[in-house]
């Protein structure tokens, strides 16, 4: 070994982290875009005097676009042939246009084609996003997602805290400034972000790519394992909120509107600490491992929330912290575990359909809860979503005896 091979490591790792913190940057700012309007319903309620059919379609639209954007990318297999760069900060603009537009909104139809329109564009977001980080680590492959998803989760939940800080009133100036905080984002990985040196080769266009994730045994567990993942987390994200106002208003808290957007905002960005633990354990004991207990602990607070809902805000606040912790802590090291046993030429692509799926998924447990909860009031709905997990944990047990054994 040469005394500058070394230095030459340290500058490549430096580099790394670097690249990872302007990318975890570019994607914190993107993603303020996918709750924006769900943070600030209560004006849009008001506004548009929306059924709750109408209000559901609010998160739903995000969903629906998010999956025919993957769909048309993973078919064309666009990550893998276009520059993902590029394609990341063409999604963000594109998504803040949408997401800015629906301030002059003049029907119920308009926001929600609007939020249809923004979850397209965010198909070139988080998985480009995943493939350029993929490209600059492999050892620490796992740690370098779960920081990207982490500041996914914490840019997801910001449209709640500024809510919170604001009280929701002054919607049309919250979800401009979150549309301009997504078009900084693109401008920062279209700049300042470079492809590093474990970058997949550009593939060729092969109409089958999009079915290999299926195909392989190892990627087929990771994605089932993703799938009841998805099933419980934007389930849980897009309600958990409406679920803490009506638990604390039966307890009697004042200001139960208010602080149930405090509650959402921290449920959801606690994630970021489970996806930045979950990837720096699972570097070293393995990814199927910690996403399977992941997936145990989420389930299992989903089965507990019905025990809190009524009860003192701190006992419903801690669930809330432990169930947000967990529930989106194993989302990177599928990610992870597909982009290790996916066709190096067909990374992106494998991403993509992953999160296609698994966001098509969640279109049918975000619509159901609510029509639940109608039902049989907010209480016990999230059981609901418990088989979610626990079907993905049996999954990942499956995947870590294949992975034990060799």
């Amino acid at each position: 070994m040469t005394a500058s091979a070394v230095p030459t490591r340290e500058v490549h790792a430096s580099r790394a982290w670097l690249m990872l913190g302007l990318l975890a940057l570019g994607e914190f700012l993107g993603m303020t875009l996918w709750f924006s309007a769900t943070a600030v319903t209560t004006g849009l309620v008001s506004e548009f005097h929306l059924t709750y059919g109408e209000t559901a379609w609010l998160t739903m639209a995000v969903q629906g676009g998010f999956v025919m954007g993957t769909l048309v990318s993973a078919l064309l297999n666009l990550p893998d042939l276009l520059a993902t760069r590029r394609l990341f900060a063409l999604g963000c603009l594109l998504g803040a246009i949408a997401s800015a537009a629906v301030t002059r909104a003049s029907t119920p139809l308009e926001a929600i084609l609007l939020r249809l329109a923004t979850g397209a564009a965010l198909a070139w977001v988080y998985p480009t996003g995943m493939k350029i980080a993929t490209g600059w680590f492999h050892a620490q492959r796992g740690t370098a997602l779960g920081v990207l998803v982490a500041s996914l989760t914490v840019g997801q939940a910001f449209p709640h805290l500024l809510a919170w800080l604001t009280g929701g009133g002054a919607w049309r100036g919250q979800m401009r400034f979150t549309a301009s905080l997504a078009a900084a984002g693109g401008v920062i990985v279209l700049a300042a972000v470079r492809d590093g040196p474990y970058a997949s080769p550009n593939g060729h266009f092969d109409p089958r790519a999009a079915a290999r994730l299926f195909l392989n045994r190892r990627t087929r567990l990771a994605a089932f394992g993703y799938l009841g993942h998805m099933w419980e987390l934007y389930a849980m994200w897009a309600w958990i909120g409406t679920f803490a106002i009506a638990s604390l208003s039966t307890s009697g808290h004042a200001g139960a509107s208010r602080a149930g957007s405090l509650a959402a905002f921290l449920s959801i960005a606690t994630g970021a600490a489970g996806c930045l633990l979950a990837g720096i354990t699972a570097d070293r004991a393995g990814r199927a491992r910690i996403a399977r207990l992941a997936l145990m602990v989420s389930g299992t607070s989903a089965a507990l929330s019905g025990l809190v809902f009524g009860a003192d805000p701190w006992v419903l606040y801690s669930l809330l912290a432990v169930w947000g912790l967990s529930v989106v802590a194993d989302s990177a090291q599928f990610s992870a575990l597909i982009a290790d046993y996916s066709d190096k030429e067909f990374v992106g692509t494998a991403l993509t359909v992953e999160t296609c799926s698994g966001y098509l998924l969640t279109m049918a447990s975000i619509r159901l809860v609510p029509a639940l909860a109608a039902m049989l009031g907010w209480r016990w709905v999230f059981l609901v979503l418990v088989p979610g997990p626990m079907l993905g944990a049996l999954a990942m047990r499956r995947l870590q005896r294949i992975t034990d054994q060799e």
